[in-house]
């Protein structure tokens, strides 16, 4: 089987997208369908914490032979971060991930006063030097009705914390969508500090479609993905396309969605 991902993009699975299953279910499903690299839910299959579900998550990953890339965490980077922060890259530490995701808050926007720029970047600043005495490196999740909704936003918060483990994750933003050329550009502005990127095919009103749907999209997508995050590979940052949910939450559709993300994958080497 191809690798398709080349070093640093391998294709992978946020284990959200299981969320009903047990591990040891998640990590059958995801080996046999054919994934290399997990993010580790926080919420469901990982709680912050739960040192105990982190090492049976490490254990069975690694007999599995996939490798955890992330712990998905839901780490808020707010004013109640650093009451959190411990707890949370603890856990991911014991799970053995190089990197957490984190979240800015909801409700503070890309248009947002400097005052509230500034309780974010605080946050973050607090966060990264907490994950860099670990060891350990941050991955901001690119999300709608948060600081970090747009890439320009983005890049601007990376700028202004100024941290070498700090990055910052893409997906499509289906809450405010942009053209092919835009969001190609969008990637291009996050640059080096660009991580993990989470797949998918959804309409503006959420509905799912299977992969291959937008397959020609994904493989620009991803070529950009793999030129704009060069720099990172090159740092020792594990980067993987993760496939974030699947057409009506069904684990049946995991090895098709799997094939088409290789498959787009291989393509964004080749063409």
């Amino acid at each position: 089987m191809s690798t398709a991902a080349g070093p640093g993009l391998r294709p992978g699975l946020c284990t959200v997208t299981l969320r009903e299953s047990s591990v040891p279910d998640v990590v059958e499903v995801a080996a046999a369908a054919g994934v290399t690299a997990l993010e580790w839910a926080g919420d469901v299959h990982v709680p912050h914490g739960d040192h105990g579900a982190a090492e049976r998550a490490a254990a069975a990953s690694a007999a599995a032979g996939l490798e955890v890339v992330s712990y998905g965490s839901y780490l808020f980077l707010d004013a109640s971060t650093d009451r959190h922060v411990d707890e949370v890259l603890d856990t991911a530490a014991t799970l053995g991930a190089p990197g957490v995701r984190v979240w800015c808050g909801y409700g503070i926007h890309p248009d947002a006063s400097a005052d509230e720029r500034l309780v974010v970047t605080r946050a973050a600043s607090l966060a990264a030097s907490a994950a860099a005495d670990r060891g350990l490196h941050l991955t901001v999740e690119f999300h709608g009705g948060t600081l970090t909704a747009t890439a320009v936003s983005a890049r601007r918060l990376l700028d202004d914390v100024g941290s070498p483990v700090l990055f910052s994750a893409w997906q499509p933003p289906y809450w405010s969508p942009r053209s092919p050329d835009d969001e190609l550009a969008d990637l291009a502005l996050i640059g080096p500090e660009l991580s993990h990127v989470h797949v998918y095919d959804w309409d503006p009103d959420g509905t799912r479609h299977p992969l291959r749907v937008g397959a020609d999209r994904w493989v620009g997508r991803l070529r950009a993905a793999r030129a704009a995050g060069a720099a990172a590979v090159g740092a020792g940052v594990p980067r993987s396309a993760l496939i974030e949910f699947v057409p009506h939450d069904d684990p049946g559709s995991l090895p098709a969605e799997v094939s088409s993300l290789r498959t787009c994958l291989d393509r964004a080497l080749s063409d």
